[in-house]
């Protein structure tokens, strides 16, 4: 059997994909993408460009990566500068990345136009980025900007951009089809071309997806010797978006014609949980999920009534391409609940929950999370309150605390000195350790004097939460008008870097993020297990 090659997996979520309109991350939502993408077990993890922005220049201020190569992106030196006197390479150097990315044109055109400086310039400045990069001990990728366009213009040019680039000592040269209108056949063909002067070994592809073509793009230039693609999380990016890694990863992991020949880093563990993790992102965006979506939408296994449903029954194979476990996804039969039971046992079992087939408790909580998702529920991005939603079905989830009521004040008023402020003031009531405790609180927002009056008290178990922390709150409405019904997930934390989410659905906001907040709470303290219950006693 011939050995499989290696193919690498660059993920630009947090860079070329935070140019996605209307898109702006925060660090926290930086930090929570790297969470996601080394789970899911990219190579490379572009963060973004410390020293363009605030969040970026915070976010490349400590490594962020235990498994990918932490990397940052940046221009290659200015002209007219020495490397040492280049204050937009000297941050990419002193920040606490493994590697640099660096972009560099190679269209003539671009480099007259919009650098302003000759050809050789242009060359000259690839080359001594590298070779800065290098001596810092730091590894150093090129990405060819408008490398198919400058082809096209410029052969000699744009192919000389990729040689200096490798002769100076990159680890990888990224050509680019940066406007996103080159198609298959055409990347394939020049890819070969350029792979007989530059090794398919050090060569990658970044493809736009302007034509719809990006996924088929980049495995055109896989098949003409690149040998890594770069990608965003549900194919995020600029105008159209790029490659996405989430319909890549499973072709080439289950397609013949890829898998044959060729190994990525992602284990056949993380491309079950592929599912999960691609509508992570989505909540963690406050989109909802694409359900046409290769691989992992909600309908890219799904058939309504008729000869194809009673087909998918006898032998699924027969429209389906995969079977959707092996994605973590799974067959709907709208006409049909017979797979329910056998996911909700999948997904218990995916979190550890040990229950026979047969337990009559399974139609119960079956039920329940049907009702759930009519009223709005969605919990596939909120695994804590579908774990304590099925321990409740079991009866194993301790009443660590009960509340009786809780009120939120919000008042606009103008204070001492003329200025405009709302103030909101929580009061809330709770029954925790054998004690009636009220609890009053003032927050920057209604869901935050909440939070805090929630927590200000919880009697024998207030050391346990000590160390929680709320770190992101979202909202979306399911439907129009000022009656809407919202749907609120809460991300919380804690000091050992557990993150979990928790989901709340109501007309009234407030409420919604009640429940998310009280799951939250109540998710920490089960899994603090047995001390806390003695605590308690």
């Amino acid at each position: 059997m011939t050995e499989k090659e290696t193919l690498t997996l660059f993920d630009t979520t947090l860079r070329d994909g935070a140019q996605t309109h209307g898109l702006n991350f925060s660090l926290e939502e930086k930090i929570a993408v790297v969470d996601i993408l080394e789970e899911l077990g990219v190579d490379y993890i572009e963060g973004g460009y410390p020293g363009a922005n605030p969040t970026d220049t915070a976010f490349f201020n400590s490594p962020r990566t235990t498994r990918a190569r932490f990397t940052a992106f940046g221009m290659t030196k200015r002209a007219g500068r020495s490397v040492s006197n280049d204050p937009g390479l000297s941050g990419l150097i002193n920040s606490a990345s493994d590697s640099i990315c660096f972009v560099a044109k190679a269209w003539d055109y671009h480099v007259r136009v919009a650098l302003g400086i000759s050809l050789d310039e242009n060359l000259d400045g690839i080359a001594e980025s590298v070779g800065a990069t290098l001596a810092a001990g730091k590894e150093a990728l090129v990405d060819c900007e408008h490398f198919f366009d400058g082809y096209a213009a410029d052969p000699e040019f744009a192919v000389a951009c990729v040689e200096t680039a490798y002769r100076a000592g990159a680890r990888w040269v990224i050509l680019c089809d940066t406007n996103g209108g080159t198609m298959p056949e055409t990347i394939e063909s020049v890819v070969r071309t350029v792979a007989e002067r530059v090794p398919g070994s050090h060569l990658g592809i970044h493809a736009h997806n302007d034509t719809g073509h990006a996924v088929a793009n980049s495995l055109a230039a896989v098949r003409g010797g690149v040998r890594q693609i770069q990608g965003t999380l549900n194919g995020i990016g600029e105008r159209c978006g790029n490659a996405n890694l989430i319909t890549l990863i499973p072709t080439l992991k289950l397609k013949a014609s890829y898998r044959d020949l060729f190994e990525i880093g992602v284990s056949d563990d993380a491309l079950a949980d592929i599912t999960l993790l691609s509508r992570r992102f989505d909540e963690l965006l406050n989109r909802s999920p694409d359900v046409h979506a290769p691989y992992v939408g909600a309908a890219a296994f799904t058939t309504k009534a008729g000869i194809h449903a009673s087909a998918i029954l006898k032998e699924p194979e027969t429209y389906e391409h995969i079977p959707p476990e092996q994605v973590g996804n799974r067959r709907r039969v709208l006409v049909s609940d017979q797979a329910g039971k056998s996911n909700l046992l999948s997904e218990l079992e995916r979190l550890g929950i040990t229950v026979a087939s047969d337990d009559p408790r399974l139609d119960t909580l079956l039920a329940q999370v049907k009702e759930r998702e009519a009223q709005g529920y969605s919990y596939e991005a909120a695994d804590a309150s579908f774990e304590m939603l099925a321990l409740r079905a079991l009866g194993s989830v301790p009443e660590f605390f009960d509340v009786e009521s809780f009120r939120v004040m919000v008042e606009r008023r103008h204070n001492a000195i003329g200025e405009l402020v709302t103030i909101s003031e929580a009061v809330v009531k709770i029954h925790v350790g054998g004690q009636t405790v009220m609890s009053v609180a003032e927050g920057n927002g209604p869901i935050n004097a909440l939070d805090l009056a929630l927590r200000k008290d919880l009697g024998p178990y207030q050391e346990a939460i000590a160390d929680l922390e709320l770190i992101d709150f979202k909202v979306r409405v399911l439907n129009g008008s000022t009656a809407a019904i919202t749907r609120v997930l809460i991300e919380s934390g804690d000091s050992r870097g557990t993150r979990w989410f928790t989901i709340g659905v109501s007309p009234n906001i407030v409420d919604a993020s009640f429940q998310a907040l009280t799951d939250s709470i109540t998710y920490r303290l089960m899994k603090m297990g047995e001390e806390l219950r003695v605590a308690a006693e």
